[in-house]
């Protein structure tokens, strides 16, 4: 007898968050659907691990636990200790309270948790809805659920699979696009304020926002062509362009083999 498929939902809004909840109801049915996401908000952790403190599980309900640590743990205490019985066959993440991209994969906790899957041998999608408000998840989570289904009809996928999905708010689209990451920026405005006993501190992170308007990228996908788009990600980030420039800088004292 076949057995089911056991998928794994991590995020980085937290387990009660509605996006990881519009995210698991709509896997269901396609087989044990288990969610493992943080105890408290962790957007922004990037892809950080805790080594130097214990994390704590506490089991919520069939299937459903919540750590007290970031994305990434969420992911790594999934996979080796809370479904080490069989690994997952494929890990959704997400969907994520705003947009995950461009430069935001390098910040992004749930890009992590999908990274994290990766690494550790189990393919993974990270879902985000590109809104800053109204928070209509149903849109991403039929394309998360129907983009799942696809991943794991298909044989033989790689286990380092990584795939990076944005939603565009407000519609309902019918169409997707395989991207490449464009630019974008936030603004760069730090705020300086001054706490009640006189020390200046700071807010950094703006609420501008602009991006370079490339055909083919996600943000232009998205924001202008009100497509989804679909990025696929890897951790090989050796720049070969710039390795006949690093071998020609003249290094005083040393020799380059």
């Amino acid at each position: 007898m076949t057995r089911p498929f056991r998928v794994l939902v991590c995020n980085d809004d937290g387990y009660m968050s509605l996006g990881i909840l519009a995210l698991a109801n709509a896997l269901e049915g396609l087989g044990e659907i288990c969610v493992v996401a943080p105890e408290a908000e962790q957007s922004a952790a990037s892809h950080s691990i805790s080594l130097h403190r214990p994390l704590r599980i506490k089991h919520m309900r069939e299937r459903w636990w919540a750590v007290d640590g970031t994305p990434t743990d969420c992911a790594y205490l999934a996979i080796n200790h809370i479904l080490k019985d069989r690994k997952p066959d494929l890990c959704v993440s997400g969907i994520n309270h705003g947009p995950n991209m461009a430069d935001d994969v390098t910040y992004s906790g749930t890009v992590a948790a999908a990274m994290e899957a990766s690494i550790l041998g189990v393919p993974a999608i990270a879902v985000s809805l590109a809104a800053r408000k109204e928070w209509d998840f149903q849109p991403a989570a039929r394309f998360a659920r129907a983009l799942a289904e696809a991943v794991l009809a298909t044989p033989d996928v790689p286990r380092d699979l990584l795939l990076n999905v944005n939603v565009p708010p407000g519609v309902d689209p019918d169409g997707y696009e395989i991207t490449t990451l464009g630019r974008h920026n936030y603004g760069f405005e730090v705020v300086e304020k001054t706490d009640p006993r006189g020390r200046l501190y700071y807010w950094i992170g703006g609420n501008q926002y602009a991006f370079e308007d490339r055909a083919g990228t996600d943000c232009t996908t998205v924001l202008k062509e009100q497509r989804i788009s679909v990025t696929p990600l890897h951790l090989e980030l050796t720049d070969d362009r710039r390795r006949p420039l690093a071998a020609s800088f003249p290094v005083a004292g040393y020799k380059r083999a």
